[in-house]
């Protein structure tokens, strides 16, 4: 598709062109994608060569983020909901080349046509190489996070601050990845560090201590179960009947904690055991639960008061 006129998007001062030259391979990028920003497709880096010796940059090639097909998966076909396909092979690209007299990078070749439909100014800021959080951002996500302001109030706030959501650099979801990539920092770096060292102590004192944790695809702490040997013990008497609920956020991240409750013979609460769960998601309950009857012997309770979560009845049923 031939590129759409945006205000002056093909002047020479914005359009690449064969034979400009850049100081550095980051200036080049950040003039394609600007490029890129205004004509209506985000972009990527691609190959590149560099000196066997020196480690230094010889050549760049940045492409449409669209350019390829994306490589089949052999557990695509495990994969409930797959990704659509995204990529439709275009050509549009820009190469650089290093200029060994001069030192500095210059364009060689420069493809304009892209082989599919150009994104509206309006929603360019939106898409994925012109979207970035800066430091002082992020710094101030932070900040206002432990102020105790929403998600989304805090968007808005600093969507006003620079004038509106397309001069933000980043979107919603942007913000709530980072924040939860940070308390997932925090868990696996901070309080996980000293509570799995607690269970690792109690499990030598008595191996009845049950704990388990849940990890993602990155390795780090989300979900974290534990049980007493006295919990177990009464669960194994009087764990008829349960109750758990997550209602509990007093922790400094507003972690959910949850407790599996029961009563005694003296009609007394009784604990069968605890969690400090990352989110409250079906994947998260169905884990928490399959433990749960883990560290029970797998013994499920004959009735269950204030569960809000479809997974454990299919779980008491089997």
């Amino acid at each position: 598709m031939e590129p759409m006129d945006r205000d002056d998007s093909t002047s020479p001062d914005y359009k690449p062109r064969n034979g400009m030259e850049f100081d550095s391979e980051e200036l080049a990028y950040e003039f394609y994608n600007m490029y890129g920003r205004r004509v209506g497709f985000s972009i990527r880096r691609h190959t590149h060569y560099k000196n066997k010796h020196s480690g230094k940059l010889i050549s760049r090639i940045f492409v449409c983020s669209k350019e390829g097909l994306r490589t089949i998966d052999k557990r695509d076909h495990l994969t409930k909901n797959p990704r659509p396909e995204t990529r439709t092979s275009c050509d549009a690209k820009m190469i650089i080349k290093l200029d060994k007299s001069s030192g500095r990078y210059r364009v060689v070749q420069f493809e304009e046509i892209h082989s599919h439909d150009l994104v509206i100014q309006e929603c360019a800021h939106m898409l994925p190489s012109q979207r970035n959080v800066t430091s002082s951002q992020r710094a101030e996500m932070e900040l206002v996070q432990d102020s105790g302001i929403p998600l989304k109030f805090s968007f808005e706030l600093m969507s006003r601050e620079v004038g509106g959501r397309e001069a933000l650099g980043f979107t919603k979801q942007d913000q709530k990845n980072y924040l939860q990539s940070q308390r997932q920092k925090k868990l696996a770096y901070g309080e996980a560090g000293s509570l799995l060292k607690y269970f690792q102590n109690q499990a030598l004192e008595n191996p009845s201590f049950f704990y388990a944790v849940q990890l993602d695809s990155d390795d780090q702490i989300t979900n974290i179960f534990w049980a007493d040997a006295r919990m177990i013990l009464d669960y194994g008497l009087f764990g008829d009947v349960v109750s758990f609920d997550t209602t509990y956020r007093t922790n400094e991240v507003n972690r959910p904690f949850g407790v599996f409750v029961g009563f005694n013979h003296h009609r007394e609460t009784v604990i069968f055991g605890a969690t400090l769960m990352y989110d409250e998601t079906s994947d998260s309950f169905t884990w928490l639960f399959e433990t749960f009857l883990e560290a029970m012997s797998n013994k499920a309770p004959k009735s269950i008061l204030q569960i809000r979560m479809l997974q454990w009845l299919k779980l008491v049923q089997m």
